[in-house]
């Protein structure tokens, strides 16, 4: 794109920032498309989520990339660009599904300085109707930092643990850098691919995802469905999640979950040293989940 192009997506970047920043939530529907202005709720939430957390924050527009698609016929179940980075080899590429034609860009802003840091993606449209103004077609948030840590520094830290045979540790860290360092789910790079190369090398064949991981431990079979990580306010925990039979007796299913905790860290003893704590939910059918958290030092 030419100098102007670029300061043009820029400054469109820059206001819908501020509007986000301010929870200007009608000034943001006003400059959105047509179709996403009419189910405008979610992205509605996700600016009364992230606007507290970024009161006072520096936005910088980190990254701006134009996306070409009015030469499609019609709407396409994926639509994939490829884009330079000015002055180095680096391609990215951006695989977006079910884009209508026109005329796109992405626009990835960062707003640091406060204690939450987070990286807002504005997918952009050229107005359809002929306004020549670009507009909102999609916002993502994510965070930049967890547990004060960002992305580089979980890539790491991940590879510390590869290197000592941690593989559990080793992979939910590749993961939670990931997460910090994916800005959108639709784009890739070089650096991402390495990245998840490497989680894959190291990932556990026990890990659950198609089928529950099942865990024995207290005289219980426990039947995982889930793990990942996130940021408290004590550091990085572990959260789990798992499929109960009945949770309708908190002391009972207390019990049940301490006992749970107990015997991941007995197979992953390693676990101690990558996390703060444990969240453990349970999930019993038609009621609401129970969970607790532990850190590390208060499980047996």
């Amino acid at each position: 794109m030419t100098p102007a192009e670029r300061e043009v997506l820029i400054q469109a970047a820059r206001n819908l920032g501020t509007q986000i920043q301010g929870a200007n939530i009608n000034a943001v529907r006003q400059t959105t498309i047509a179709p996403v202005a009419a189910q405008f709720d979610p992205v509605a939430a996700s600016i009364q989520a992230v606007a507290p957390q970024i009161q006072g924050a520096t936005l910088t527009v980190n990254a701006v990339y134009a996306l070409k698609a009015s030469d499609l016929k019609a709407t396409q179940d994926e639509t994939q660009f490829f884009c330079s980075v000015p002055g180095s080899s680096l391609v990215i590429s951006m695989t977006i599904p079910q884009l209508p034609p026109g005329d796109y860009a992405l626009a990835i802003l960062h707003a640091t300085g406060v204690e939450h840091p987070q990286q807002l993606s504005l997918l952009l449209q050229n107005d359809p109707l002929g306004s020549a103004q670009w507009k909102l077609a999609g916002l993502f948030i994510r965070p930049l930092t967890a547990a004060g840590h960002d992305g580089v520094w979980y890539w790491n830290a991940a590879r510390n643990y590869a290197q000592k045979k941690q593989d559990l540790n080793a992979y939910l860290y590749y993961q939670t850098a990931a997460s910090l360092l994916n800005p959108v789910d639709f784009l890739s790079s070089p650096n991402l691919e390495k990245l998840q190369k490497e989680a894959q090398s190291v990932r556990p064949a026990e890990l659950p995802g198609a089928e529950p991981l099942v865990l024995k431990g207290g005289g219980q079979s426990f039947n995982i469905t889930s793990m990942r990580t996130e940021s408290f306010p004590g550091g990085l925990d572990l959260v789990i999640n798992y499929q109960a039979k009945d949770v309708s007796d908190p002391v009972a299913t207390h019990s049940q979950i301490v006992e749970l905790m107990k015997a991941l860290l007995a197979e992953h003893p390693e676990l101690r040293q990558g996390f703060h704590g444990l969240w453990v939910y349970a999930n019993a059918d038609k009621q609401s989940p129970y969970a607790i958290e532990l850190p590390m030092n208060k499980i047996p």
